[in-house]
């Protein structure tokens, strides 16, 4: 798999989720520190959450607090309580299209805006006939590295990063 036409640069976020988003407040952000920096809710992923950042400029990371907006409807966002681990991808578009054709399930959508802005995508936790490899359990999304995210994980004495 040498010929990857994109890099993981680094975690862009992870998601936790809860039946009640006030006590993961009460955890991450009043207890652990981390800054509020805003909130997303949407009935179609069924998600109510709060965002909370450690770290600045081009290498913050977020922390989502998602808590579900219905707890009988899917997606089950507090179900496991770590949702999804979020990658900083350097060129999404080329990632999906050559995942894609190694076998790799991702969820419907595709890629579109994500809550905070920018394109994003995910890989499914689970494979199928069609697309064998997947998340292995873990639900990954992969999120577009604004060029301040790319310049900062260039890698070292490269000249192209």
């Amino acid at each position: 798999m040498s010929d990857r036409p994109f890099r993981v640069l680094g975690i862009q976020q992870i998601a936790v989720g809860g039946l009640d988003k006030q006590k993961l407040r009460r955890l991450w952000i009043d207890t652990l520190g981390l800054e509020p920096h805003g909130s997303y809710t949407s009935e179609s992923e069924n998600v109510d959450e709060d965002v909370a950042v450690m770290g600045a400029g081009a290498t913050q990371v977020e922390v989502d607090l998602m808590q579900p907006v219905d707890p009988e409807k899917r997606p089950r966002v507090q179900d496991p309580p770590l949702n999804h681990v979020g990658l900083w991808i350097d060129d999404l578009r080329a990632a999906v299209d050559w995942l894609t054709e190694q076998g790799m399930r991702f969820t419907p959508g595709g890629i579109r805006t994500g809550a905070a802005g920018h394109d994003v995508c995910f890989i499914h936790p689970k494979g199928n006939d069609d697309f064998p490899l997947s998340g292995e359990g873990v639900l990954i999304e992969l999120v577009q590295a604004p060029p301040e995210v790319i310049a900062a994980h260039r890698a070292p004495g490269s000249a192209s990063g």
